[in-house]
């Protein structure tokens, strides 16, 4: 297939576009280069006759409509998204422009271009969304997000993404466009920008600064190694039921304190630092407002109908990544030097 990837060198993204390169598709990554954007993340396929890079920004519909016109992608996969907590609350507006008008300019533009080719029937919208529409869920481990669970979101991140889903679903019912959705769980690995809990945690530890928690750490959320997620997100696009959603996963829920935890055992192990633990340098932060308490995504219509599972356990995540940081410090010093993203606590989870 060729495949629009919308922020394609963005952290989820970049690791959609790899793969589908790797495994033979052509690949069109429109990014605007925001701050949490980064071109070496692909640049192990940037070279390849399969990879083009288009410098766009969703909200210009224009730009969407010569690159549709340029590349006529069979397939469109829906990344680009403000994506940060913190940065939701501080200043809501680039959340609103971005993933809901933005979804809306790239749903138009695909709509036409759909249109123009004759509406073929193979043709996929794929809108990759996040659990975080779902709201909070109690800590009874028996009670998960499905497909069927009633939106609830928190925050301005939640709910302008919980905007997006419901442009995708009504630009389906109104105008017969063929789309598929996916709501993940939380994504960590390799080329997660630094602003986020996992790489604050190994790179503050590092730096011998405090490893901020946000309350009690007794926030729980569900981790997905992001290349498992890769792959399910192209599994879904090849093989999804037209207009159906799937809930994906990690199977990993842990406390953001035993997150935590664990990630500084494995720096206790892997990068020593003489006197004590890593551990020593936890700090417990004032919590964010409206906080969620527990995220958790029950599986089973992707494994069921598509065979997928993750195959990456927590521990066995955080040790590849762990490793990826240390051996990678010529990416993220440049990235920790960006305006405003070192003095970030950046304690999204």
């Amino acid at each position: 297939m060729k495949l629009l990837v919308t922020g394609g060198a963005g952290f989820i993204g970049s690791a959609v576009v790899r793969l589908a390169v790797s495994r033979g598709h052509s690949v069109v990554n429109v990014d605007a280069l925001t701050y949490a954007a980064c071109l070496e993340n692909v640049a192990a396929v940037g070279n390849t006759p399969l990879y083009a890079f288009e410098q766009a920004d969703i909200r210009d519909r224009a730009a969407l409509d010569r690159i549709f016109d340029a590349h006529q992608p069979d397939a469109v996969m829906h990344l680009a998204a403000e994506s940060h907590v913190d940065r939701s609350i501080d200043g809501p507006g680039d959340f609103v422009e971005t993933n809901i008008t933005g979804t809306y300019n790239m749903l138009e533009a695909a709509r036409a271009s759909w249109t123009r080719a004759g509406k073929p029937a193979s043709f996929r919208f794929h809108h990759i969304s996040t659990d975080e529409v779902f709201g909070s869920l109690p800590r009874d481990p028996a009670v998960k997000f499905t497909e069927e669970t009633a939106y609830d979101p928190r925050s301005p991140y939640s709910a302008s993404k919980a905007a997006s889903d419901h442009l995708v679903r009504a630009w389906a019912e109104t105008y017969g466009l063929p789309v598929v959705l996916t709501n993940c769980s939380n994504n960590y690995g390799p080329f997660h920008f630094p602003e986020k809990l996992i790489p604050v945690i190994i790179l503050n530890a590092l730096a011998g600064k405090p490893l901020p928690i946000y309350g009690d750490g007794s926030n729980i959320r569900d981790w997905l190694y992001v290349e498992d997620h890769a792959d399910a997100l192209l599994l879904v696009v090849e093989k999804g039921q037209l207009n159906r959603s799937y809930n994906i996963g990690g199977e990993n829920e842990r406390t953001n304190l035993e997150l935590v935890q664990t990630l500084c055992a494995i720096l206790d192990r892997k990068r020593p630092k003489g006197a004590g633990s890593y551990s020593d340098q936890i700090t417990f932060v004032t919590d964010r407002p409206g906080h969620d308490a527990r995220y958790a995504i029950d599986p089973s219509r992707i494994r069921e109908e598509l065979g997928w599972r993750p195959s990456v356990t927590v521990e066995e995540g955080l040790e590849r990544t762990v490793d990826w940081y240390l051996a990678n410090e010529a990416w993220w010093q440049p990235l920790m030097a960006r305006q405003g993203v070192g003095e970030r606590l950046g304690v999204k989870a």
